[in-house]
């Protein structure tokens, strides 16, 4: 019988104790899409390492490679496969020469491709068990196909390859787990129909990477030297960075879908990140203890915008595209192949310290790591060279968890002699001698106290590993998959038509992708040379068609970044003008999407603005609590007014909520503000109204056929809007149009087809209010972008 006779050769061998122990059951392991590249690449040599390691576990083991190619070819190419299996070095040839021919004996391959075919796999099973009077441990069906087949083949190993009651079930998949977080969700409500969460196991092998999986036991076993220092106060910045050399080449397909931050970004390093920022559980053995507190630690995590990212591509990477996926010449990608991220953590622990997460290819060198750099106050009156590293202060203090290759080409943790000497686990974790002549940030390493693994592992045999002893922290949940698509879909989508930074790619790149933080924001050090912009970019020479004037008043276009840029500096111009001849200066914002990157920009870049002689005053408001994420004024609070020094008493919100009830025209709320102002603006001539336009041409919160507010005596009105929520106070037009100045912002391809209308109609505020602005003894201003302008 095949099973015993490879049994008895291997107890001849001396791997096992005595055939009485293999007692423990039968494990089937089927690699479905056995003869792909990652099968070639990583998974047989890690499914013979599983082997080679629990040959003397108690457990019997079967391997049956599947594909959809026909059984006699399919088998060929298998066998392929296996015959160039590698033992570790430390492995006898003796002993590897026999486990890899039992290896070889106990695999075989089946074409998995219709609903038959897995009836006949699961028959195969049960027989081979019953011949050998073995009972069954469990089955692992490893995933190693496309995201789009795992529905099929998921119904026909719940209908008819299930293992019988008492053995357990494991399903492995591979990413992508999605597109975004609706994709993700929808993926996984399909593969929860057939499997329950705890047969499931997502791979990212980053997870496997041995400094990556070793972030939380060093964390564990150095709470004694971290607790203390592992917080704000102490954490300067942190950096989690994946670099490549090779570009996207014969993979611009896959690339063209996903991009750099869908391929490493959103699953790879915010793995590492989850590690770094998650609280410690009580016993980091306990997988469901790491999942919730990982969960806890994406909860925490501050919602990404589009400042929060700088992104780049490779010059040659639209051409790879044109070729292999056989475009157009003018086909332009917006697909990037660098990201640098900047992500914020809410967490009392890690308020205010930078995580820096950085990936991308053709880049300068191919090099993994997590850095944890720490503040330090030290100030060294003697010089440096006197001084030991270990007892020198003044020399930086940080912790790195090196994934490998770059200069030390090895997986590393460091740890700087200055700091403290970590507790490492012998048996698995060695300290490294030797190599002073290397050096890493800019320190020799004879500053560090460096540990590597006794025995480097790839990551697939360490998760295999962990795949077969069931330890479901190294794995993706579902619930951590969704929370994790929840964080990066808005960005995603905010960044989807940016203009990307290209780079001609290796050390070529000098400075061009170096990037900074500025008030919680990113932006490249260096502005763009002119001679990588993007040649079918447009710019604003070839627009020779468009007049500095839009309905007769001046108009100011650009892209959205430049626009805003000018806005904000003009905005800062009118008010010191205006605060040196008069000393207060009166601006009335306008609430809705479009002004937010205005007001980050006035409060992150305008440091001379005079705040404190300014008053701020609304445009309009919704009817709902100042506190609720709907007002206009909590976004005001939200993204200028908690970064600038504006005198409490120069704020005006709305009084929207009054007597404990909204917009109730009773409580005169419409009346007080009118009277603010005309107690406060001389007379009720704003120095600067912001405007912006509605698809349907409404203005402020004055819509289309509005029964107030378009004329007559009133100046601050109730007005019905027809979409939630519904009920709205705003400036009147009669108002509006007595501003000394008027600015009207309108960006993005949405507002295209309301900006050509308005270009062709006259003054017909009924039916388009924005057609009534027109200041009667100031200017009106009008800044459109590219896109909203031109479409």
């Amino acid at each position: 019988k095949m099973l015993r006779r490879v049994l008895c050769t291997v107890l001849f061998m001396g791997a096992l104790p005595s055939l009485a122990d293999v007692s423990q059951g039968h494990i089937s392991v089927v690699l479905l899409g056995a003869t792909g590249d990652l099968a070639k690449k990583y998974l047989w040599q890690g499914l013979f390492q599983l082997y080679m390691d629990q040959v003397s576990s108690g457990h019997s083991f079967t391997f049956h490679g599947a594909a959809l190619t026909a059984l006699e070819p399919g088998q060929r190419l298998m066998f392929d496969v296996l015959k160039k299996l590698a033992c570790p070095p430390d492995e006898s040839p003796n002993r590897c020469a026999v486990l890899k021919d039992q290896f070889l004996k106990l695999s075989q391959y089946h074409q998995l491709k219709t609903a038959e075919n897995y009836t006949v796999l699961n028959r195969e099973i049960e027989t081979l068990l019953r011949q050998e009077g073995l009972k069954e441990a469990g089955r692992i069906f490893y995933f190693s196909v496309p995201p789009f087949a795992y529905t099929e083949i998921a119904r026909h190993i719940n209908s008819s390859c299930r293992p019988p009651p008492g053995a357990w079930l494991r399903v492995v998949l591979e990413k992508p787990f999605g597109h975004d977080l609706e994709s993700a969700q929808q993926l996984a409500a399909e593969l929860t129909s057939f499997f329950r969460e705890e047969e499931m196991y997502r791979v990212d092998h980053y997870l496997g990477k041995q400094a990556v999986a070793h972030i939380l036991p060093f964390r564990d076993q150095n709470r004694q030297f971290l607790d203390p220092i592992w917080n704000r106060h102490h954490v300067e910045r942190v950096e989690i960075v994946l670099k490549e050399t090779v570009d996207a080449k014969g993979r611009t397909s896959f690339y063209e879908q996903y991009g750099v931050i869908r391929d490493v970004l959103q699953n790879h390093l915010t793995e590492a990140l989850m590690f770094l920022t998650m609280e410690l559980p009580g016993n980091v053995s306990r997988a469901e203890e790491v999942l919730q507190c990982k969960l806890q630690a994406f909860q925490s995590l501050r919602g990404l915008e589009k400042n929060n990212a700088v992104l780049g591509q490779y010059q040659a990477y639209a051409s790879q595209v044109r070729e292999e996926l056989q475009k157009a010449q003018d086909y332009i990608s917006t697909t990037p192949t660098f990201a640098g991220v900047l992500i914020h953590s809410d967490n009392l622990r890690w308020e205010g310290v930078p995580f820096l997460l950085t990936s991308g290819k053709a880049l300068d060198e191919r090099v993994g790591y997590v850095r944890v750099l720490f503040k330090n106050r030290a100030y060294c009156t003697q010089s440096e060279t006197l001084r030991d590293a270990g007892h020198s202060q003044c020399k930086a203090k940080q912790i790195i968890f090196y994934i490998g290759h770059g200069v030390l080409n090895t997986p590393a943790v460091l740890v700087s002699r200055n700091l403290f000497r970590p507790v490492m686990p012998e048996g698995s974790w060695k300290e490294a001698v030797g190599q002073s002549e290397l050096h890493v940030f800019g320190q020799p390493l004879s500053d560090y106290y460096v540990y590597s693994p006794v025995k480097e592992r790839d990551a697939y045999s360490v998760l295999i590993s962990n795949i077969y002893h069931g330890r479901k922290d190294f794995f993706i949940t579902t619930e951590n998959l969704l929370a994790s698509w929840g964080f990066w879909t808005p960005l995603l989508d905010s960044i989807s038509q940016q203009t990307l930074r290209l780079y001609p790619g290796g050390v070529e790149n000098q400075h061009l992708l170096d990037f900074e933080m500025v008030s919680g924001e990113v932006a490249f050090t260096l502005t763009e040379p002119v001679q990588l912009l993007n040649p079918n970019r447009l710019m604003p020479s070839d627009y020779g068609a468009i007049q500095s004037k839009f309905r007769q008043s001046p108009l100011v276009s650009a892209w959205s970044e430049d626009l805003i840029s000018q806005l904000a500096s003009d905005i800062e111009k009118t008010a010191s003008r205006t605060v040196a001849h008069s000393g207060q200066f009166h601006l009335a914002l306008s609430g809705g999407s479009s002004p937010v990157v205005l007001f980050q920009r006035l409060a992150r870049h305008h440091y001379a603005f005079p705040w404190k002689h300014t008053h701020i005053w609304l445009v309009d408001e919704r009817c709902v609590p100042l506190t609720d994420t709907e007002s206009n004024f909590f976004s005001l609070h939200k993204h200028l007014l908690q970064g600038v020094r504006v005198p409490y008493f120069n704020i005006h919100p709305m009084p929207v909520h009054l007597n404990q009830r909204l917009c109730v025209e009773e409580d005169r709320g419409t009346e007080l503000y009118a009277k603010e102002i005309l107690a406060l603006v001389a007379n009720a001539s704003f120095d600067l109204v912001l405007l912006g336009v509605g698809t349907d041409g409404h203005t402020a919160s004055l819509f289309p056929q509005s029964e107030n507010g378009l004329e007559g005596a009133q100046t601050v009105v109730l007005t019905e809007s027809p979409v939630k929520p519904h009920q709205r106070m705003s400036l009147s037009l009669p108002l509006i149009n007595k501003a000394r100045q008027v600015f009207v912002l309108v960006l993005g391809k949405g507002k295209h087809d309301i900006m050509t209308l308005l270009s062709r109609v006259g003054h017909k505020p009924r039916k388009w209010p924005v057609s009534g602005v027109s200041p009667s003894s100031g200017q009106l201003v009008w800044y459109v972008d590219y896109e909203a302008l031109l479409g």
